[in-house]
């Protein structure tokens, strides 16, 4: 057998190794994105609806918000210690903090400690993604050819994608044999229970794997660093490096993949009514056809360069989100679409009478004033609708032609307190909104399936653009005594923070506005500082030898 022939086996088993690996680790962090829904009713289930919901992201973002953390935790024992024992650790806090998870017991049975034992799971698990990632990506460019560093990194860049959609063939093939009811009751736990036997195969398929030779070389020389945090952090050229990263590489790449995979399957069921199951299976079809792409930016960043290719997916991201999610709507329920160009909504109300419909500790009921009792009304049935400015103190909602006063209920500001007429005023605005065709839930028969599959599998073609190139660009901007550390940070603060809370930031600002598309102007405004970031300071780097860069 020949020495490349030998090469070529090691490099495959290199990547498959890694790449397993960290998409079950990915699989068990994205199981609570898709049960959002679900869990907020287990375990939020002391507020309202809207609230509940939202604080469901929330605790889904928790997650990312220690990601940088577990970066510099993990990172310098990365640095330290080695890439292999490092990511053998992460991937045990994550099986086991999954496996937790579907044993939890829910609000009805233990009141506010389940949602905050909740929250601590999912912080663990945001401290264990923040040291793998970094590892595996360090791990693989350190073993590739040079002009193979985008092709071999890009499978890594898979793993998010693959770790998502074997996440979504467990909960349809649940949901699917054992029906929704069920589903509903107690069989979301099975996918949070199955994770550990993935545990048990990952950490055997990693305990394969030998040190990268990069990294052994350097600490066969004695030239690892003693401190990689105030190395990579505590020095204005590198600190600057990080900063240009993150913000003119990073955080675009984070808004534009949490939009196309994770805000675009909430918008469909949230937003649009689409039933879970309908909803998992077309982003799971628009998954499989677009995850090859992250390959092939890969290979074509090993060509033309990694910088272009990112700052084009933000660009095109930027310039198609708003008539991509209009375009949805059309095509999830056309009955929605409809009923806002023939009847838009809009509450005319004294701004200084309306709350911001979220109350994160669930004290508010929205049931003080007027306008919060139309506006939370039609939040709670995701109803599009507009605000206009009165002098009143009472509220108006007008649904098509047809006007709908709403006096201040009892406690409330102004004449005509009456808290027994509220039932009556959500009873008239929901015959309303039926006689204006609203739909209380979006009709199967009427959607437009390959239209839907054809834009989802559009986000997830941006998401391939700014991903795949991705890490071979963080490897090779840092050199490789800190590199595990100071590409970990910014990577983690970008798709941690940027990217972790762009669901609940989104939901938010649709629930404080009525407009079902003002989340968007969040990734929007974050792809283009990227792309204004990335033109003008982030250097190119697919020409650099990693080993050369090593000092």
């Amino acid at each position: 057998m020949t020495a490349p022939a030998v090469a070529g086996r090691n490099e495959r088993k290199v990547i498959v190794a890694s790449s397993l690996g960290t998409v079950f680790e990915w699989y068990d962090f994205y199981l609570y994105g898709l049960l959002a829904t679900v869990i907020s009713a287990k375990f939020f289930s002391g507020v309202n609806e809207t609230t509940g919901f939202i604080l469901a992201l929330g605790a889904f973002a928790a997650g990312f918000a220690v990601r940088p953390f577990g970066a510099l935790v993990f990172g310098r024992l990365g640095d330290v210690v080695g890439r292999k024992y490092t990511f053998l650790v992460t991937m045990g806090l994550m099986g086991l903090s999954t496996f937790a998870v579907g044993l939890l017991p829910s609000y009805a049975s233990i009141g506010v400690a389940a949602p905050v034992i909740l929250v601590l799971l999912r912080l663990v698990q945001g401290l264990a993604l923040g040291g793998e990632y970094g590892g595996a990506a360090t791990y693989v460019a350190e073993h590739a050819p040079e002009g193979k560093r985008g092709l071999f990194t890009s499978w890594i860049q898979t793993t998010a994608t693959l770790g998502l959609f074997a996440a979504l063939l467990v909960v349809i093939g649940i949901r699917t044999a054992i029906g929704e009811a069920a589903f509903a009751d107690w069989g979301w736990r099975l996918p949070f229970l199955v994770s550990i036997l993935l545990l048990g195969v990952s950490l055997w398929i990693r305990l394969q794997l030998a040190e990268s030779p990069v990294y052994q070389k350097m600490k066969e020389e004695g030239t690892t660093s003693k401190a990689p945090f105030s190395e990579a952090f505590g020095t204005w050229r590198n600190l600057r490096v990080v900063l240009i990263v993150l913000l003119g590489a990073v955080a675009g790449q984070a808004v534009v993949w949490y939009t196309g995979q994770f805000y675009a399957l909430f918008f469909l069921e949230k937003t649009l009514k689409v039933d879970g199951a309908t909803a998992n299976i077309l982003i799971a079809i628009a998954l499989v056809i677009g995850t090859p792409f992250f390959v092939i930016f890969g290979w074509l960043s090993d060509r033309i360069g990694r910088k272009k290719i990112i700052l084009a997916g933000c660009a095109l991201a930027a310039l198609t989100y708003f008539p991509t999610f209009h375009a949805l709507t059309y095509a999830a329920n056309p009955a929605l679409a409809a009923a806002q160009a023939n009847a838009p909504v809009t509450v005319i109300a004294n701004p200084a009478h309306c709350s911001f419909q979220f109350d994160p500790i669930g004290k508010n009921k929205f049931d003080r004033t007027a306008c919060d009792v139309a506006k939370s009304y039609l939040a709670k049935a995701g109803v599009p609708y507009v605000s206009q400015e009165a002098t009143n103190d009472w509220a108006e909602v007008v649904i098509g032609d047809r006007k709908i006063m709403i006096s201040n209920p009892q406690g409330g500001i102004g004449p005509g307190l009456n808290a027994a007429a509220i039932p009556g005023h959500q009873a008239e605005m929901k015959a309303a909104l039926e006689a204006a065709g609203y739909p209380a839930k979006a009709d199967p028969a009427a959607m437009n399936k390959p239209l839907i599959v054809a834009l989802l599998f559009w986000l997830v073609l941006l998401v391939t653009a700014v991903y795949g190139p991705i890490a071979a660009l963080l490897v090779e901007i840092f050199p490789t005594r800190i590199r595990y550390t100071a590409m970990s940070l910014p990577y983690h603060i970008g798709n941690g923070w940027f990217g972790g809370f762009l669901p609940t930031i989104a939901f938010a600002m649709v629930a404080a506005t009525g407009d079902i598309y003002y989340g968007l102007w969040y990734p929007i405004g974050i792809a283009v500082l990227t792309l204004a970031v990335g033109l003008l300071l982030l250097p190119e780097t697919f020409r650099r030898r990693i080993d050369d860069h090593a000092t």
